[in-house]
């Protein structure tokens, strides 16, 4: 089991922040965002990144990520309708991978309330063959290290 951070990650330690509004849907039958719903937070604020800043072309685009590990450790509850911001930056880059630090903030609070780690592998639409990471992609990644 991966060790849970000594001190809580800062907005400091992020690159880039995503405004995220929680849904009524979100909430459990305990009153709080359900813990599955902070991958689908963290999934979204990366592909969001990829989509604005490295032009990933999802739909049609030669090259794909592949999603091959993600973790996620709690520290403060969140619930509908509380106004939350996601952080996203990039840890590693590889040939054909990368790992990327997130985080989810209450809206006006420097302390994560949540923060995780993503993988990416990035492969041929058509043959799902590791691809090497280039172009505006390799390059906005770059843009987002933060280790």
């Amino acid at each position: 089991m991966p060790e849970r951070p000594q001190t809580l990650l800062l907005r400091s330690d992020f690159r880039y922040f995503f405004t995220i509004d929680t849904r009524w849907m979100d909430n459990d039958i305990y009153g709080h965002v359900n813990n599955v719903v902070y991958y689908s937070y963290f999934d979204t604020i990366v592909n969001t990144y990829l989509i604005e800043h490295a032009h990933l072309d999802i739909h049609n685009g030669k090259t794909i990520g592949l999603m091959v590990s993600s973790t996620c450790n709690y520290h403060n509850s969140i619930a509908f309708p509380e106004k939350i911001v996601g952080a996203f930056a990039v840890s590693k880059i590889g040939t054909s991978s990368v790992s990327y630090k997130l985080a989810i903030f209450k809206q006006d609070e420097e302390k994560v309330s949540a923060d995780g780690s993503m993988t990416h592998v990035f492969v041929d639409r058509i043959t799902n063959k590791p691809t090497p990471i280039s172009g505006d992609l390799r390059e906005a990644l770059e843009k987002a290290i933060k280790v």
